[in-house]
């Protein structure tokens, strides 16, 4: 019997790992070193067709129950503190170095450009922008709601996201029409996640061939690519989910510690991996000439993935966890709990 919610771990390393290979693999193509065009397009489509979708699946999860618990204004004021508040710090840390490096990387980014986090988020934190926006319009929704209207929501926001391009009006109404069909699965997911662990195995072979042949048909087949979005894209990326999480069920029936610490590290990974992975590449090409795809492509991925995991350990070893956590001055939380709370 695997451990409750262990699976969740397991997606989470299986997700992390492929957003640290994928943006590895970026770095060193537009980095201009010699790497086969068509090879790259078509792995970088298939891992950008679900990765990220699976992210906003597995943060729609514990959604609902945390908002029953919470309210509306709790969990925003919550999320300001574990995601808004790293969004901020490390856009702006990453983006200074970036700053002061970019005579060695690929990019030429401005301290204009760094200073627009608010409106216009860079590189891969996107994700925490878009996903705080979400999680704000889902709880004023979600709060006057029950768990019938799980499918209703899910499908509303599918069709906003087969019609995003057209109803997009701003940055934000782009991020939260372009994910915010993934964290209502993960909500509504809930409501069957107990037929997937009791069949996990069959399920993971199922939606393992879906997988597949949907990969192969959309890409070989038609030709097309993640860009395209729409209806296809969509049911892309929601098969490829799916598979994910049944795979993750399966490996949760075994404990493998170090998937296990690599999932739940993800946040952290997702935090610097960046740093870590084009500062390998920049040593590598820049300062040792090294142009072989493979070794940039493995070494690139595993410090990714290690380098974040020191950074953690240092964190918590000299008690630096204002860079991940605000300060309890600074909390919104703790703030939020003090005004609740009557004095005297």
């Amino acid at each position: 019997m695997q451990e409750r919610n262990a699976w969740v771990d397991y997606a989470k390393a299986i997700g992390i790992i492929l957003v640290v290979y994928g943006h590895v693999a970026r770095g060193v193509f537009n980095a201009g070193l010699p790497m086969d065009e068509t090879r790259y397009v078509l792995v970088d489509s298939i891992i950008y067709s679900f990765h990220m979708p699976l992210f906003f699946f597995l943060s729609g999860l514990f959604f609902y129950d945390s908002l029953m618990k919470r309210g509306t204004t709790g969990l925003i004021v919550n999320k300001v503190d574990t995601v808004a508040y790293p969004f901020i710090v490390w856009s702006l840390l990453q983006g200074f170095i970036e700053v002061v490096l970019s005579n060695y990387t690929n990019g030429d980014v401005t301290v204009t450009e760094v200073l627009s986090l608010l409106w216009s988020p860079r590189a891969q934190f996107w994700f925490l922008y878009a996903l705080f926006f979400i999680f704000v319009v889902c709880a004023f929704i979600y709060a006057k709601v029950g768990r019938g209207m799980f499918l209703p929501i899910l499908l509303g926001f599918g069709v906003l996201y087969v019609f995003k391009q057209d109803l997009t009006f701003g940055t934000i109404s782009s991020f939260v029409l372009g994910n915010a069909v993934f964290f209502t699965l993960g909500v509504a997911f809930n409501e069957i996640k107990g037929y997937f662990l009791a069949r996990h195995v069959r399920l993971t072979w199922l939606f393992g061939a879906l997988f597949m042949i949907g990969q192969y048909l959309f890409h070989v087949t038609f030709g097309l690519n993640w860009t395209v979005g729409g209806l296809p894209v969509l049911a892309l990326a929601t098969v490829s989910i799916m598979f994910m999480v049944a795979l993750s069920m399966w490996l949760g029936r075994v404990r493998i510690e170090w998937l296990l610490f690599i999932g739940a590290s993800s946040m952290t990974i997702y935090l610097v991996h960046i740093l870590a992975g084009s500062g390998l590449r920049v040593v590598l090409a820049s300062f040792l000439g090294v142009d072989n795809i493979p070794l940039h492509l493995v070494l690139g991925t595993l410090v990714g993935i290690a380098a974040p995991l020191v950074v953690q350990a240092i964190i918590k070893r000299y008690d630096l966890s204002f860079l991940l956590t605000p300060p309890k001055p600074l909390s919104a939380t703790r703030l939020h709990v003090r005004r609740a709370v009557p004095q005297g």
